[in-house]
């Protein structure tokens, strides 16, 4: 034999490949495969589907043990087979179609009984199968035997009775008024009954087609309804880890106030200091400002620097009509942006 290696290794990855796509399949549809699959398969004849589909459940005492896999029609009967997993089924077992949900979901019901055990190759009969009664063929069924009433005749019928008794005494008299008036009220209304019961009949049809849609919006809201739920416990949780927070740090403080008290009367003492700081430096910019101001026109024509001294030149003199140093040390006039100038 040959060393793997050696091989095809196209050939073995093909292998491969669909062997790995079998044990997928097969672990997928298990229970859909006869020699895997678990638990027995029963048939049970009914009179009518009543409504039963594959894949609705098989209970046992209101437990679930299995699942419908076939309603086919047997002549002028319903063959169901279904599946039962974990449940003895004796010989003289019953079973009956039941009403699971108020949208009219059905399921098949199991009662297990008798000594032996019942052969999955024979159905259970008729005789010991029960379908249930619809409320919607029961409409139908009142709907037509309505409409199979000549109400006319009826209300012709009632007159001729109160006709022929007519001499009767009096409450005999009015029990047949008041048939007559009854008779008279249903055949003046016998097309309003009639479309009442048709509309009924009709509703119920309606909600047996969207039996399907009303199932997805009920399981929808159930979902909702958990993520809900869920999202309350976390909210509580957060809420119960908030108290505790706050218990942790009020105790925190409780157990350093001693310490923690200097430590704020420094800080305040801090505080105050950068105020005043400042303040100070607020100031120190205030007074910076004529003094840049007068420096900066001092030294803004180019290399020369411009000042002015006062009292180096003898003070006004006047004698005989002459004038020495008549300005004194009043200085010249310049512009505004100059600042203060003078000699040289």
């Amino acid at each position: 034999m040959k060393p793997l290696r050696e091989r095809n290794q196209v050939a073995v990855g093909a292998v491969t490949l669909v062997l790995i796509a079998l044990v997928t399949a097969v672990s997928y549809f298990s229970d859909q495969i006869p020699l895997l699959g678990t638990g027995t398969t029963y048939q049970a004849y009914f009179a009518e589907a009543a409504g039963l589909v594959p894949d609705n459940e098989v209970q046992v005492a209101g437990v679930r043990v299995g699942q419908v896999t076939s309603v086919t029609l047997a002549g002028k009967k319903v063959l169901v087979k279904f599946k039962v997993d974990g449940t003895r089924v004796g010989s003289q077992s019953t079973a009956s179609i039941g009403i699971k949900t108020l949208l009219g979901e059905k399921y098949l019901g199991l009662q297990p009984k008798g000594p032996g055990a019942q052969n999955p190759d024979d159905p259970i009969p008729l005789d010991r199968t029960t379908t249930p009664f619809q409320l919607q063929d029961a409409f139908q069924q009142l709907s037509q035997t309505v409409g199979d009433i000549d109400t006319q005749q009826l209300a012709e019928s009632f007159n001729a009775v109160s006709d022929a008794l007519k001499n009767t005494p009096q409450p005999l008299k009015d029990t047949l008024n008041g048939l007559t008036a009854l008779s008279k009220t249903v055949s003046s209304r016998d097309e309003q009954l009639a479309n009442l019961l048709g509309n009924t009949s009709r509703l119920s049809q309606t909600l047996a087609d969207r039996d399907t849609q009303l199932r997805q919006v009920i399981d929808d809201g159930n979902l909702l309804l958990d993520e809900l739920q869920q999202r309350q416990n976390a909210i509580s949780a957060l809420l119960t880890g908030t108290r505790q927070l706050a218990a942790q740090l009020a105790g925190l403080v409780a157990d350093n106030r001693a310490q923690l008290r200097p430590t704020l009367d420094k800080l305040g003492e801090v505080t105050d200091i950068l105020q005043r700081n400042q303040d100070n430096l607020g100031r120190s910019l205030a007074l910076l400002a004529p003094f840049t101001r007068v420096g900066a026109n001092a030294t803004g024509n180019g290399r020369w620097f411009e000042g002015y001294i006062c009292g180096l030149l003898p003070p006004v003199v006047q004698s005989g009509g002459i004038s020495i140093n008549p300005n004194g040390c009043t200085p010249p006039i310049s512009a505004p942006d100059q600042g203060v100038s003078g000699g040289n």
